[in-house]
């Protein structure tokens, strides 16, 4: 096995001088080390039997910050004979893939050693930049080992995402956290132990819980509390609740605006306002306030639910929605953060009705694909002597001039003539519509004008 960078070296001889942060000397060494992610690493899994029998696929993983991407890049770099290279798309660039790509096409000639090549973040890479390294996984030149926390379906060029297996990681459980913290507090080689921690239940219980599945992010601010906290007479360090919450400062919300998190939560927000759930749906407002997400975005598609998924059951719905949209542009953040949480209660709890969104969705289909016939002659205005002349307006029936403001006429080209768009649900004020267009209906069939 060969190692370009000597991270486990750095891993023992930096422990004791403290040159190496705890999160990066307690990077798992073996399989028996590493925690969570048992759907891949388990005993019996096809993912780890692979690793171990050196038969490794070009692969990506993808997963949440401090889930353990880069720790099973490394143990699968001390698992196997390849000549292993690992680059951060951070600093590297096309130059860098070069370099190595050409040592693995001499070392694949001279040795016969295939060279795994790790890139972290591969997110990162531009396009031209992952164009690069497509030729030398599509000929076996390297193998690649990429670690996202983005969609690798967006953010990694079809072609090489189709020579890629991708594999999924999950966001560490607060007992998988517990766990690393607590061997960090006792290993005596790379860990706290010469430094004699004790982490009060409460604080341990707060720094699991607000570390947010992140293992890296609990063994930096358990470090920090460490230094910070200063031994007892008998050489015990204490560490108390106050200093985990002043180590932790602020909750590490995972949270990207520009990727899956960004998403996944307005869709969360979305099909809990669908849902008439009005506790969920503040919640993962609050997810997306408190991240620091565009305020005007979240009303942008409050108003779209409001059209979407109320509609005419409650036309008031678009009005507050407005509303909010105004208010958080007038007053902003957080006091805006109010007037967000009050229309999507209002969302929430008001009468549903996708009609409008069913009825426009009929006419894009028959735009799309159907004749766009002209205008009939008797609904053009005529504007002119000559467009009176050809017959604009001629026939047409004012409805203002009927009993109860209602007349049968033909609006639709004739094609269309009797389609249905809108067709109102039995919810809120559309009950009433719906009432309303039946008694028109009814006149038309009974040709009463």
């Amino acid at each position: 096995m060969g190692l370009e960078m000597p991270l486990f070296n750095l891993q023992q001889k930096g422990a004791s001088a403290g040159t190496v942060p705890l999160a990066a000397r307690m990077r798992p060494r073996s399989f028996a080390e590493f925690v969570g992610q048992e759907h891949l690493v388990g005993e019996d899994r096809v993912f780890r039997k692979c690793i171990e029998a050196d038969q490794l696929p070009s692969m990506i993983f993808w997963g949440p910050p401090g889930s353990g991407k880069t720790s099973l890049a490394y143990i699968i770099a001390q698992n196997t004979k390849s000549w292993f290279s690992p680059l951060t798309a951070v600093n590297a660039g096309v130059a860098d893939l070069r370099r190595i790509t050409n040592e693995a096409k001499q070392r694949l000639k001279s040795s016969g050693q295939r060279t795994i090549l790790f890139i972290d973040e591969i997110h990162r890479f531009n396009k031209a930049q992952q164009d690069a390294i497509l030729p030398f996984v599509e000929n076996g030149t390297v193998i690649l080992i990429g670690a996202t926390t983005e969609n690798p379906s967006f953010e990694v060029i079809a072609p090489l995402l189709s020579r890629c297996r991708v594999f999924r990681l999950n966001l560490l459980t607060n007992e998988q956290i517990r766990l690393i913290v607590e061997r960090a507090i006792k290993d005596g080689e790379r860990g706290l132990g010469e430094l004699k921690v004790s982490l009060e239940e409460e604080a341990l219980n707060h720094l699991v819980v607000m570390s947010n599945g992140d293992a890296r992010i609990a063994l930096n601010a358990l470090e920090m509390a460490t230094f910070a906290t200063l031994p007892d007479s008998d050489g015990q360090r204490r560490i108390s609740l106050p200093s985990i919450e002043e180590a932790l400062q602020h909750r590490a919300l995972l949270y990207d605006k520009g990727g899956d998190q960004h998403y996944e939560l307005i869709s969360a927000l979305h099909k809990s306002l669908r849902g008439s759930d009005p506790d969920a749906a503040l919640y993962w407002l609050g997810r997306m306030v408190e991240s620091g997400e565009d305020p005007l975005y979240i009303a942008r598609r409050l108003v779209r639910f409001a059209c979407e998924d109320v509609g005419m059951a409650d036309p008031q719905a678009l009005v507050l929605a407005i509303a909010a949209q105004q208010a958080v542009h007038f007053i902003g953040m957080p006091e805006g953060n109010l007037a967000l949480a009050e229309a999507a209660v209002y969302l929430a709890t008001a009468p549903k009705s996708n009609s409008l969104y069913q009825a426009y969705s009929g006419v894009q289909q028959d735009i799309e694909h159907g004749r766009n016939e002209p205008v009939p002659l008797w609904l053009r205005n005529p504007a002119t002597f000559l467009m009176r002349q050809v017959g604009y307006g001629q026939g047409y029936k004012y409805a203002h001039d009927y009993p109860g403001h209602f007349v049968e006429q033909q609006n639709l080209p004739s094609s269309l003539q009797g389609k249905r768009y809108y067709i109102p649900s039995d919810q809120g004020y559309e009950a009433e519509v719906d009432a309303r267009l039946k008694t028109w209906r009814g006149r038309k069939k009974a040709g009463t004008d």
